[in-house]
């Protein structure tokens, strides 16, 4: 049977070279090269997490990161989208490959011990005090993208093209990404063939990283519900609405959404992360808020599950006889990340041979959610990877307990830095290699035979 695709002899040949084995000029990045940056990745890192920013306003750790990439060669750009970090790399012709990390932080206060640990507090945009925590790893994620870059601008005889490194705002608030596209980042930069980005987590054991061809994460929705009754005296309940057992009662309720609305097998999550309502015991408030988030994979189910949302709650405080129907916000949203299964299934022979074929899996999607897919949306392919971790040692204790161990956004997270960050700076030089060799074309054509071997299969 003949491919679907035409494609030339001459590409025929270098399509074989690319996908049967490391391609002519490919290295994978090497212990040497590893170890001749690690120092300095571990030393931002350190710095980076005991000084966290939260989103948007992440002031210090974009100037750090400007700081590093220009002094290895990259011109830099600032104040892209915010406090957003935009910074180039040409090395003549060929594919252009955008790699991302994070810049934000959390409000969550350090548990872990570490003697770095964070202790930063700060006056949130409502004016609360709040504590800050990089307690998702987007120091981790920073270090490792400053380490690779490092490998790659002292080594450009085994690459070709333009880097492109993206250091992200406000991905905590799923904003900072589409803020970066809004202020010209395809227009003002050199549009990326591919992106590339990876998240740090101890769903697996540092030293390991997990592949996920197609949908990799959720659909993300953040929902403020105010729930609206008439206030009064704690003794004298009957001459009230009570907004807070309104609240209770619409909580419950919306935990059948998933259990009774959704066919079972499909993904969907209704979180009710806080409730703020009342200022003392025995005064009935006029309202409550409720902050939610929503997770799903499939759009129908979504859109099911979001108007689910809003009838349950109209229906709750309608049977309270509440003065007036209650008000819900969509104010954050993104889609699912969706990892082009032709990239996927071209990078990961690179990062075996990189690695060792033992340490990359197959992983499963993951619930939770982050604003990558913007950049995916507006045409760019992407490949998003899970970068194990976790202590090898305590992975395998807590797995023969059947146990779980802290995961991203605990305040007790903290991930096995050195091993960590070594594969992950390992990976992203493995994977920028392969992109960045030949011309665009080249690439594409890589991708549709790859993507035509894996249909034939």
């Amino acid at each position: 049977m003949k491919s679907r695709y035409c494609i030339p002899k001459g590409a025929r040949i270098l399509c074989l070279l690319l996908l049967c084995g490391p391609a002519l000029g490919e290295q994978p990045g090497t212990s040497q090269e590893v170890d001749s940056v690690i120092q300095d990745a571990h030393a931002l890192y350190v710095e980076l997490h005991q000084h966290p920013e939260l989103s948007a306003h992440e002031v210090l750790t974009a100037a750090r990161l400007a700081k590093d990439l220009h002094s290895i060669g990259f011109a830099v750009t600032e104040h892209v989208g915010g406090t957003g970090v935009v910074a180039v790399l040409e090395n003549g012709s060929g594919p252009i490959v955008m790699l991302r990390t994070e810049l934000d932080a959390l409000p969550v206060e350090e548990k872990t011990g570490l003697a770095f640990a964070s202790k930063v507090r700060v006056k949130d945009h409502e004016g609360a005090d709040v504590p800050v925590a990089h307690a998702c790893g987007h120091d981790l994620h920073i270090a490792s993208l400053v380490g690779a870059a490092a490998v790659l601008a002292h080594s450009r005889k085994t690459w070709n093209g333009t880097l492109l490194l993206i250091g992200q705002p406000a991905e905590e608030t799923i904003s900072g990404a589409q803020r970066m596209i809004d202020d010209g980042l395809f227009r003002r930069f050199p549009r990326p063939d591919v992106a590339v980005a990876l998240h740090v987590g101890n769903q697996l054991p540092a030293g390991k990283l997990g592949i996920v061809p197609g949908v990799y994460n959720t659909n993300a929705d953040s929902l403020r519900i105010t729930i609206y009754g008439k206030g009064g005296h704690g003794a004298t309940p009957h001459l009230t609405v009570d907004p807070i057992v309104i609240a209770a009662r619409t909580i419950l309720a919306l935990q059948t959404i998933a259990s009774r609305e959704v066919k079972p097998g499909e993904m969907a999550i209704v979180t009710v992360g806080y409730v703020h309502a009342g200022t003392k015991n025995n005064v009935i408030p006029d309202q409550a808020e409720l902050g939610l988030t929503v997770r799903t994979q499939k759009t129908d189910v979504r859109e099911r599950v979001l108007a689910a949302v809003g009838r349950i709650t109209k229906a709750e405080a309608e049977a309270a006889d509440a003065p007036r129907a209650p008000s819900i916000e969509r104010f954050e949203s993104t889609d699912a990340v969706y990892n082009e299964p032709a990239l996927a299934r071209y990078l990961t022979p690179s990062l075996e041979v990189a690695l060792g074929k033992e340490n990359v899996i197959a992983f499963e999607p993951v619930t939770s959610s982050e604003d990558f897919s913007r950049f995916v949306e507006a045409g760019v392919p992407g490949f998003y990877f899970r970068l194990g971790g976790a202590n090898p040692e305590s992975y395998a204790q807590a797995k023969a307990k059947g146990i779980s161990l802290p995961s991203n956004h605990s305040p007790l997270f903290a991930p096995d830095a050195d091993l960590a960050l070594r594969t992950g700076i390992r990976a992203e030089v493995a994977v920028l290699r392969k992109l960045l060799h030949g011309t665009p074309e080249d690439l594409r054509t890589a991708l549709k035979v790859a993507a035509s071997t894996a249909e034939k299969r």
